[in-house]
This record gives structure tokens, C-alpha cells and sequence, in this order.
């Protein structure tokens, strides 16, 4: 079954001011993803690796990418197509609490 890589964006405040029903259903549909196979996490702080030309590593605390939101969390989760994975985290706390979800195709190299 294909995979993709979720990014979930989000901050304390937009969380704290969902209702506690909608982010309890929301919850409840990351358990149903753990349980289906889903590998979830937290965030924690990044470092960029360079080694330019392998020529030695080189790495900087802090991230490469911006957003207006801070990245909340990464998971991997299996479905059937672009669509379903769509439907799958669409209910996930970050889509549901002011935050947003990307899904990202994850294409295996050998």
C-alpha cells in the first residue's frame, strides 16, 4: 500500500481554543491512525547536515524551511491513494485546530 509523510502545523493557542469535543474526536483519530500502522511523533528542535562535496559535515541549529505556523508533528501512514491519505488527516488534531496537515506522496528508492 502506498505511503505518505505528513507534516502537521500548528500552535498552543489555536489548539487551546478548539473545543475540547472536536479535539477529543480528533485524538481519536490519531489513535485509529496509530493503530492502522501510522508512525507519529512530536516535533523536536531540528539541525540542518551539510557536507558539501563530502568534503566534511557541516550543521546548524534551526530549521531550513519556514511557516507562519510551527511544525507540530510528522507521521507516516499507509492508504490507498492521494485521497484517501487526504480523508485519513483530515480530522487529525492539527487540520481541525486552526493548524493545516500537508501529505506529502513518500516514493521508496531502493
Amino acid at each position: 500500500m502506498p505511503k505518505f509523510i505528513t507534516i502537521g502545523y500548528g500552535d498552543r493557542a489555536s489548539y487551546d481554543r478548539t473545543p475540547q469535543p472536536i479535539r477529543d474526536t480528533a485524538h481519536a483519530r490519531d489513535a485509529k491512525l496509530r493503530s492502522e500502522g501510522a508512525v507519529m511523533g512530536i516535533a523536536g528542535a531540528p539541525v540542518q547536515v551539510r557536507n558539501p562535496e563530502a568534503r566534511g559535515v557541516e550543521t546548524l541549529d534551526g530549521p531550513f524551511m519556514s511557516s507562519p505556523l510551527p511544525i507540530a508533528g510528522f507521521a507516516i501512514i499507509e492508504a490507498a491513494d492521494l485521497a484517501d491519505a487526504i480523508e485519513k488527516v483530515s480530522q487529525v488534531p492539527c487540520a481541525v485546530a486552526y493548524g493545516v496537515v500537508e501529505v506529502w506522496p513518500l516514493k521508496e528508492t531502493p
